[in-house]
């Protein structure tokens, strides 16, 4: 009975609308060129998504240039070289962010949370306390 619900669970989130944008963001949001849209959108689902995960992490800036460009599509966003900084600490992230047309209403996001960026190389990535 307990692989049922998993799964139930699992096709019911797959099926679940875009996630919620607080109004006042989306207002910031708006304002921006579509391209720069996108990233932020994506920056901040990734950073509102990792503060909700049990990892630990209570990211309050996301960088989605760091290490390597990001790459955009038509309505996503790949970004293996970003990173994230939680709690005076800078980590190394990758995410892909799938978004709707408006680039705000993130759709997807999958992320995988890598290495702390040690402190020695904070200045090479123009990375700050």
């Amino acid at each position: 009975m307990p692989k049922r619900l998993l799964l139930f669970v699992s096709l019911a989130s797959l099926a679940a609308p875009a996630f919620a944008v607080d109004p006042a963001i989306k207002k910031q949001l708006e304002k921006l060129d579509p391209s720069t849209r996108l990233e932020q959108s994506c920056d901040t689902e990734a950073m509102s998504r990792i503060n909700k995960d049990s990892t630990g992490f209570k990211p309050d800036k996301v960088i989605a240039y760091t290490f390597k460009d990001p790459i955009p599509g038509d309505n996503s966003l790949d970004a293996p070289g970003a990173v994230f900084r939680s709690k005076g600490d800078w980590y190394h992230l990758s995410y892909n962010c799938i978004t709707g047309p408006q680039h705000i209403n993130v759709r997807e996001l999958n992320y995988e949370i890598g290495e702390k960026v040690p402190r020695e190389k904070w200045d090479k990535y123009y990375l700050y306390d």
